[in-house]
């Protein structure tokens, strides 16, 4: 599909070379230019809602005004909006910065992503408020006419309840959740005499009760209580009160969960969709309750992940290798399932941080997928370049408080105040910064990119920044073992847009190879891992065959100690990359260096603790050759002479078992293959009874 561009240089108040840009762009022409599109020039908007073309719109100003005209004239075919004035227009800069308004405007007439599957998530409206009396009452007053409520009391201290029964009312603690939106599994214990969902408030308890423990929250007192009975006997064949109960567990499921206590209940980053806790704050307990009210019906979200068992490399024969994915969750939605991973989509938010610390690709993010996103990356660079772009940076930050931050440092230059994005530096727009990992960022400098930035405005949970950090270490020790100069991956930490635009500004270009690279990422990540490390030693400034790597890389070899390895296999068996191998002919250990994820597992599983880790990335052509890491001579059977096992194999089996009363006797049959010791084991004249002798 062809597309028509229709930019806006906001009155006149940011430079935009109409010319320059339909040349980078591939047009064949300048691009149609407008200095009030949303005003006196939206006609000429109108007109371009009549064609059959992909329509990019440079101005994301007055976006809700554009997609409502569009609306009314029944447009089908697609509208993207970039913002150019924020990000490249505002700016000191902003004479040097069309290269990356060309850069933006060629991305936002890509096709769009293929769409993923969808996590379905259903809701009555049944909600739990919980909390103390004090918090929860008022709240539960006011959403009763829009939600199924039903109130968890743990504290009733100087409330009333109110007389007429309009919910569901229990009392306790000890409380636990589990669940999501729709599915919300709540337990506590009862832990008054008096129940509150059997209590019918008609007083009887409060008059009989000499002590005046009982109040009109309708729950004792017990350390003014001298359990007398009073009171149990007024609420008669009720039975509300009972102050021998045993079974004291209660529960109840539910769609959605406000938790007013001072301290949230599920203490998570992230917690499940349909849980909200504002804590002591009213302002957030107004507009949680305004989003719960809206939580009634049947939504959907993306699956943000795809999830390929067979190379997975966090488990075998219950030994744990890899727990990286588990680690990093702040949502809890990974968790150990035997020997495999569960990722449990309806607790997944998407962040993506999962995927970008997986050493093997076993998960991979889907919200885009990584081909999307490459294609992405290497569209705005390859533009950029062609527009005359040098030393471009690609700022990756999230599509809410990274692109809040990055619109207020525009509008701030915009006002003169500060200097606004560099001209060098592109803004990606995330779902996520920990959905993109060390494939993309270090494809994106085979692309041409002299910086990757991260940027991380605080709403990100502090074991994504730390894995952010540990990735990027990892890929610049790569980069700088090749002799690339300058720093290439920074982690930027900005909370506001002042913070941001001093940020930007101290970060030099890093350098990159001499020709940019023209494969695509693929949807394997160690696929693209090598088609980067391939580029990159071809234009290393100074090429290296081994690299060193920090501890915890997904990239080594193995140390394997030959006089106490017996060549059991074991680690071949454990090993889920295929990295080690036996020799169907021979008896060897083989290893393909370019395989192994430094999991663990084959260091784990071995019995003879005889395999030890080695970071390092090798980039000479025997990395993806099996090569030996220990062999033996075959030993051969005392009967038949036919091979089986090893030399040291044998002799350790024949040292543990000679002592052992089943074998001391017959220790030759150890030394025999398979074959031949049930031969000898048939020979009746070899076999020695024991009999019970009885007195």
């Amino acid at each position: 599909m062809s597309t028509r561009f229709k930019v806006c240089d906001c009155n006149r108040s940011m430079p935009v070379d109409g010319k320059a840009l339909g040349a980078a762009l591939e047009q064949g022409a300048p691009l149609d230019m407008a200095s009030q599109l949303c005003r006196r020039e939206v006609g000429r908007y109108l007109e371009a809602l009549d064609g059959a073309e992909k329509l990019v719109v440079g101005c994301t100003q007055e976006q809700p005004l554009f997609s409502e005209l569009a609306e009314q004239k029944n447009r089908l075919a697609p509208i993207r909006f970039v913002n150019l004035r924020e990000t490249g227009g505002w700016s000191v800069e902003a004479q040097q910065a069309t290269p990356k308004m060309a850069a933006l405007l060629a991305a936002a007439r890509l096709p769009d992503p293929e769409p993923v599957p969808e996590v379905e998530y259903r809701s009555e409206g049944r909600a739990l408020l919980l909390g103390p009396a004090a918090r929860v009452l008022p709240w539960a007053r006011r959403l009763q006419d829009q939600l199924d409520i039903t109130v968890l009391l743990t504290d009733t201290h100087g409330s009333s309840l109110p007389a007429l029964r309009a919910w569901p009312t229990w009392s306790g603690g000890e409380v636990k959740i589990s669940g999501y939106l729709g599915a919300f599994k709540v337990s506590w214990q009862q832990s008054n005499p008096i129940d509150l969902d059997l209590c019918t408030r008609c007083n009887a308890c409060i008059k009989a009760c000499p002590e005046n423990a009982i109040g009109l929250d309708y729950q004792v007192k017990l350390d003014a209580c001298s359990s007398h009975g009073d009171c149990v006997i007024a609420c008669g064949a009720i039975g509300a009160i009972d102050f021998e109960r045993r079974d004291t567990e209660r529960s109840g499921e539910f769609d959605l969960v406000f938790d007013l206590g001072e301290e949230p209940l599920i203490a998570l980053h992230q917690p499940p969709q349909g849980y909200f806790a504002p804590g002591a704050s009213e302002t957030r307990a107004a507009g949680m309750a305004q989003a719960m009210s809206s939580m009634v019906g049947t939504f959907g979200k993306p699956k943000f992940f795809q999830y390929k068992e067979s190379i997975c490399a966090h488990s075998r024969n219950t030994k744990t290798g890899c727990n990286a994915c588990i680690e990093v969750c702040s949502a809890q939605a990974v968790s150990h399932d035997g020997d495999r991973i569960k990722v449990d989509p309806n607790l997944c938010v998407g962040c993506g941080a999962c995927t970008t610390v997986c050493p093997s690709g076993a998960l991979s993010y889907a919200y885009p997928r990584a081909p999307d996103q490459g294609a992405r990356i290497k569209t705005m660079l390859t533009t950029y370049a062609r527009a005359g772009g040098k030393r471009p940076a690609l700022l990756l930050h999230s599509e809410e408080g990274g692109a809040a931050l990055v619109m207020e440092l525009g509008r701030l230059a915009g006002a003169g105040r500060l200097r606004g994005l560099p001209a060098r530096v592109i803004p990606l727009p995330l779902h996520h910064i920990a959905s993109v990992g060390i494939d993309v960022w270090l494809a994106a400098v085979a692309y041409g990119a002299s910086n990757v930035m991260i940027l991380a405005t605080g709403e990100e949970a502090p074991q994504y920044l730390q894995a952010l950090r540990g990735q990027a270490a990892i890929a610049q020790a790569i980069l700088s073992g090749l002799g690339y100069a300058g720093e290439h991956l920074q982690l930027i930490e900005a909370s506001d847009a002042e913070a941001l635009d001093s940020a930007l500004r101290r970060c030099e270009a890093g350098q990159t190879p001499r020709d940019a690279a023209s494969f695509n990422i693929a949807g394997a990540k160690r696929t693209t891992l090598d088609f980067v490390f391939d580029h990159l030693l071809k234009h290393a400034p100074q090429p290296k065959d081994e690299i060193a790597l920090p501890a915890g890389a997904p990239f080594g070899t193995l140390a394997v100690n030959t006089e106490a390895c017996t060549l059991c296999m074991a680690c071949v068996g454990a090993c889920p990359e295929s990295a080690l191998a036996d020799n169907p002919s021979l008896p060897q250990l083989r290893f393909t260096e370019t395989n192994c994820v430094q999991c663990g597992l084959c260091e784990k599983t071995c019995p003879e603790n005889a395999i030890a880790l080695s970071p390092r990335l090798l980039l000479a052509p025997q990395a993806k050759q099996p090569r030996v890491l220990n062999e033996a001579q075959p030993y051969h059977c005392i009967r038949c002479e036919k091979p089986f096992g090893t030399l040291q194999m044998v002799e350790n089996m024949v040292a543990k078992l000679s002592s052992h009363g089943a074998f001391s006797a017959n220790l030759d049959r150890l030394r025999m293959c398979g074959d031949c010791r049930v031969i000898d084991m048939m020979q009746p004249s070899k076999e020695v009874s024991i009999f019970e002798v009885k007195r």
